[in-house]
């Protein structure tokens, strides 16, 4: 429903400045004095109260527009103090501001292994220095390949050594901002164990409730492996139900992805709805007693926070915990509220307890998929109308489906660059068997393993699981099933989200102005995009990528591009690192060549150790492969140095005459240094990519 005024929804206004602080915390103020904006925030605060105590007697109601800017600045500093005061790194005890020789750290969430790799992060209480114990605070992401670390688990303390390094930030253009991710999530640094590194000093010292409900998970998901033969279907059924994502493999995933069902496989609010719904109609009978809905609403509160334990208490299924308890609560207590309060009201919560949440994409596409559903879906839904009662309801599930999708598109185009064609299709394919799978994996859960019974039921969920998961798989190989390589900028992603509100808002009150706001943003738009495709298609690029121990060079022309690696396409290192750029610069021709090949094109020439990319010569020193020697000096424009070859620089530089020196990962320290010394002696520039930024040079 959309407000006819403000008034009907004070608690969305007045979130908004909150968020705006958040927001602002969490990027321009992250550095800001702290102790005075707590003075300013409390200064604010004790003249408002002092204002509204004396509103009549100062005849404040011909300033009502005091309060309002006075609460609006409140509230902002409040979101900005929040972010500043959560961030771990404004901590005077934080780990990092001390030397130490080794920390006690306790594991704060469920280890995970793949690839015989232990992950998991810690909170790190205690810092230890020539026999003298310090407590500190912080959280560590920790990894190693130690086999005994796969016993470990949730609450567990550890002693281990002080050594840890700052998140890596993405090297290669477009790659996936790994460093971000961590810190929206309050980590900052990781640190990697080597075998016998760590001392286990205690076991389940972290919260009980969390403990009892992870270990509880764990049960329950060997439960469903002893009762179901398919592994993907018993990885769908652990993370559709529980929130358990460890099993799931990159096709599943892959396949939910491209036919805009992924949500599916996050536990959030529409697996609480079902749940709801579900108890709603068992206990509907309570509704004819005196204090019958109070109760009702009591026990469904309880038992979804109960469902919130089985899956381990996932920040995403608390998210819509919080929200489903506030709808049943203002449904209960009020005769008519407005769902948009009760919407900004929870996130307002959620965001008290943790505001770095506002950063989460799952945060993000959940409010925003709700705010469809309560804004838009009205709007869509009365464009037809069906006599017909079936028809009817198809279109309203249709409706629903539409609202979520668009008002979600931006940010999914904008974090995930793909938009599913066929999402109205596939979304409603799944709506029965997820509602089985739902259903009958929470009956399978609880009760007790009956020999006929148990069998029964996880043969209908596990057919469930995979009649959806053959349907998505169906509809994800058909034709234009997605539409990939969507990149926007921050602008076109503002744009966009303008021209939906403006042209559902022009729907709803008829107003022109909405509309031609509405086709003025969408010729913004297409006008930013066209300007960006004609550049895309006229520039001519190299990429020198750091790629750690392999090769990496990337010639673009126009929409075409040749890489130069030892990666195949197929490969992990491939697909995080190379791939994004080519998908962000829309090129749809791309041939990988290794080293030792040669190739010939109109734009680009390789022979053995020499390039032509346009007018730009390069010149490449391979320490794995046979190098020529030269009759007479040649010169090039770049030369690109990898596989630690032995020649010496002084060597090579009586045959090779260079402008600039490229050194990739795959050297040694040694070399890197030598060659950096010779390349400083000669004047020459040197660009060296370990552990540094990838390098994007211009050739015409």
């Amino acid at each position: 429903m959309i407000a006819n005024h403000k008034g009907e929804i004070p608690v969305v206004i007045l979130l908004l400045p909150f968020l705006l602080g958040i927001g602002l915390g969490l990027g321009l103020f992250s550095g800001a004095n702290l102790t005075g904006l707590i003075i300013a925030f409390f200064v604010l605060s004790i003249t408002f109260i002092v204002l509204n105590l004396n509103y009549s007697g100062l005849n404040l109601h011909k300033y009502r527009w005091l309060g309002g800017g006075l609460i609006t600045v409140i509230l902002f500093l409040f979101g900005l103090i929040s972010v500043i005061r959560y961030n771990e790194l404004s901590h005077n005890d934080h780990f990092s501001k001390a030397p130490a020789q080794y920390f006690v750290v306790k594991i704060n969430n469920e280890p995970s292994v793949k690839n015989g790799l232990v992950r998991f992060t810690a909170d790190v209480v205690e810092s230890v220095s020539n026999g003298k114990r310090s407590a500190v605070s912080g959280t560590l992401l920790i990894a190693t390949k130690d086999t005994n670390a796969t016993k470990l688990y949730y609450g567990d303390e550890l002693l281990i050594p002080a050594k840890y390094d700052p998140v890596d930030p993405p090297f290669n253009p477009a790659e996936f901002n790994y460093k971000k991710y961590l810190a929206n999530q309050n980590i900052w640094y990781q640190a990697f164990l080597f075998p016998e590194q760590f001392v286990v000093l205690a076991a389940n010292k972290g919260n009980p409730v969390i403990a009892y409900s992870l270990r509880l998970r764990q049960r329950l998901v060997e439960k469903l492996k002893s009762n179901m033969r398919d592994t993907d279907a018993v990885a769908v059924a652990s993370t559709l139900i529980l929130g358990y994502k460890a099993d799931l493999s990159n096709d599943v995933l892959q396949a939910y992805s491209k036919t805009g069902t992924v949500h599916v496989l996050s536990v959030s609010g529409a697996h609480v709805a079902i749940i709801y719904i579900l108890l709603a109609f068992v206990l509907g009978f309570l509704d004819r007693f005196k204090y019958g809905k109070l109760i009702k609403a009591i026990i469904i509160i309880i038992l979804i926070w109960y469902y919130s334990l089985l899956s381990g208490f996932s920040p995403a299924v608390c998210r819509a915990a919080v929200m489903i308890s506030m709808v049943i609560i203002g449904k209960t207590f009020s005769r008519y509220i407005n769902t948009l309060n009760i919407l900004a009201l929870s996130a307002f919560v959620l965001l008290l307890y943790d505001p770095f949440f506002i950063t989460d994409v799952g945060f993000q596409l959940s409010y925003l998929a709700v705010f469809g559903l309560i804004v838009l879906q009205p709007v869509v839904y009365g464009w037809f109308q069906f006599k017909n009662k079936w028809a009817d309801k198809l279109w309203a599930l249709c409706s629903v489906s539409i609202a979520a999708q668009v008002i979600t598109f931006p940010l999914s185009a904008f974090y995930f660059h793909q938009f599913p064609v066929y999402f109205l299709i596939s979304n409603l394919f799944i709506i029965i068997p997820t509602a089985i799978i739902m259903y009958s994996g929470i009956v399978f859960l609880l009760l007790p393993q009956i020999p006929v019974i148990s069998m029964a039921i996880a043969f209908v969920l596990e057919k469930s699981i995979v009649l959806m998961n053959k349907g998505l798989a169906f509809i994800e190989h058909a034709p234009f099933a997605s539409i990939g390589k969507i990149w926007l900028t921050t602008a076109e992603y503002i744009l966009l989200y303008a021209v939906i509100i403006c042209a559902f808002y022009f729907w709803y009150e008829k107003k022109t102005w909405l509309l031609k706001v509405s086709m003025a943003c969408t010729l913004l738009f297409c006008i930013s995009l066209g300007i960006k495709n004609i550049s895309l298609s006229r520039s001519n690029q190299i990429v020198w990528l750091n790629l750690k121990k392999h090769p990496g060079i990337i010639f673009r022309h126009g929409d075409r591009a040749v890489v130069l690696t030892d990666i195949k396409p197929t490969d992990k290192t491939f697909q995080y690192s190379i791939q994004p750029y080519l998908d962000s610069c829309q090129i749809g021709n791309i041939k990988t060549i290794s080293l030792d090949q040669n190739i010939k094109t109109l734009w680009l020439a390789k022979e053995n150790e020499l390039i032509q990319f346009m007018n730009t010569k390069i010149f490449v020193l391979d320490g794995k492969r046979y190098h020529s020697t030269f009759l007479e000096k040649l010169a090039t424009d770049y030369m690109y140095i990898t596989g630690n070859p032995a020649a010496g620089l002084n060597t090579i530089n009586n045959y090779i005459d260079y402008q600039m020196l490229i050194i990739d990962g795959s050297n040694s320290d040694k070399l890197v240094y030598q060659a950096e010394t010779q390349a400083t002696v000669k004047k020459t520039n040197c660009k060296i990519l370990k552990r540094n930024n990838s390098l994007i040079s211009v050739s015409n």
